[in-house]
């Protein structure tokens, strides 16, 4: 008999990782369960957050079953993400600004807007900083983070009509089946909406694993703006649910798979 009491720790190091990446996946789930009516952007970085959180924990209890010391890998870890926070702490707050600017900020490329002592028409919106051509003519580099910090005012007219909702699909989703259910299921605000200007897909980036819209409606009034993107939002959510839930055909010989609708 083969005595396995050496590899005993290899053993142990194999299925806590397999047990991590279940437990990742699960977590997943369960995340977006929970989050499923809020913003599909917010949902997905959740998702991410947890993971990684499952897969470091997992981590640590895999690497003590080698004998490695626990309290000095932790350690290290813990330095290393000190100093990474504090050497990229500005592009960080730039970065993370950015990413809420996305969801909350209610401005677009192409809008005159004012920042403090600021102000200009929004020309280019990058990963640090928001660009502005002011007036005479001169380049305004705003960082991002000031985005939190400062009142912005939209001075294009009109501005408040516009409402913008950042999309993000997983990539096995069809995109014309998933614009076309929507559009249907939009049909139920057009009392809301302003009918001249119906709502618009913005195709901004896509992927094996993922697919990033925009879904621009007009609304009629200023106080539709949080009732309409309230319903956007649950009609999103129910759309892509039935999305995810669509079944695939077994590929028939020299054929390619079908998705039931």
């Amino acid at each position: 008999m083969i005595d396995l009491t050496p590899f005993l720790p290899l053993i142990y190091f194999g299925v806590i990782l397999l047990l991590t990446w279940v437990f990742s996946y699960v977590a997943s789930l369960v995340i977006w369960g929970l989050m499923r009516r809020s913003n599909p952007q917010v949902t997905a970085a959740a998702q991410r957050l947890g993971v990684v959180i499952v897969w470091l924990v997992g981590i640590v209890f895999a690497v003590q079953e080698l004998g490695v010391g626990v309290d000095a890998l932790l350690l290290v870890l813990a330095l290393l993400g000190v100093a990474a926070i504090v050497a990229l702490r500005q592009p960080l707050e730039n970065f993370g600004s950015k990413y809420f600017a996305d969801l909350y900020t209610p401005f677009k490329i192409g809008d005159t807007i004012r920042v403090g002592e600021q102000s200009g028409k929004v020309i280019e919106v990058n990963a640090m900083s928001t660009i502005l051509l002011s007036e005479d003519d001169h380049l305004i580099a705003l960082p991002n983070s000031i985005f939190l910090r400062e009142s912005v005012v939209n001075l294009t007219p009109q501005a408040w009509k516009e409402l913008i909702v950042p999309i993000t699909l997983p990539g096995s989703v069809d995109l014309p089946s998933f614009e076309s259910e929507m559009m249907k299921a939009l049909s139920h605000l057009r009392l809301r909406l302003d009918r001249r200007y119906p709502p618009v897909f913005t195709l901004k980036s896509r992927s094996a694993q993922s697919t990033d819209l925009h879904l621009t409606v007009m609304v009629r009034r200023p106080e539709d703006r949080d009732p309409v993107l309230a319903e956007v939002n649950l009609r999103l959510t129910e759309t892509m649910e039935r999305a995810r839930g669509s079944a695939v055909r077994p590929m028939a010989p020299g054929g390619p798979a079908e998705a039931h609708p």
